[in-house]
């Protein structure tokens, strides 16, 4: 995926892993649009998993990442938009082929899960993986 413009966003159990990622993607050029939150204040993860989902389809981010303790939820209220189609992921297979498979545009992450080398692995994993198309473009339809 060439990506330019990303949205991230992280509830407070993912505010530390959301900054490390945020660092990796302006060394690429990557331009980031940094959702919230960014403090230890106990917040609700739908909120900014419905941001980061407007900002795709709105067309403000090309895809989006999201982090919280544990991805789970974030995932499951990303995954509530027809046009998001959200992959918890936890190494660097998963992310790739939730971009070669599943065309995946959010990628989430469990913050409490995984280290930050692994976090950051799989970010470089989905950022760099293309979408193989072909046999998998009438299951995303199916999807969408």
């Amino acid at each position: 995926m060439t990506v330019k413009t990303l949205a991230i966003a992280s509830d407070h159990g993912g505010v530390e892993l959301k900054s490390a990622i945020i660092d990796l993607l302006k060394g690429r050029g990557i331009e980031v649009s940094d959702l919230g939150t960014n403090g230890p204040a106990s917040v609700d993860y739908p909120d900014f998993a419905q941001a980061v989902a407007k900002s795709i389809i709105d067309g403000k981010a090309e895809a989006g990442i999201l982090v919280c303790g544990s991805g789970i939820g974030m995932s499951i209220a990303a995954n509530r938009f027809p046009e998001v189609r959200a992959a918890l992921v936890h190494d660097r297979l998963s992310a790739e082929l939730c971009r070669q498979h599943n065309n995946a545009n959010v990628l989430c992450l469990g913050a409490r899960l995984l280290g930050e080398a692994t976090a950051l692995d799989c970010v470089d994993a989905f950022i760099s993986t293309e979408f193989e198309g072909g046999r998998h473009e009438g299951r995303i339809a199916k999807m969408s």
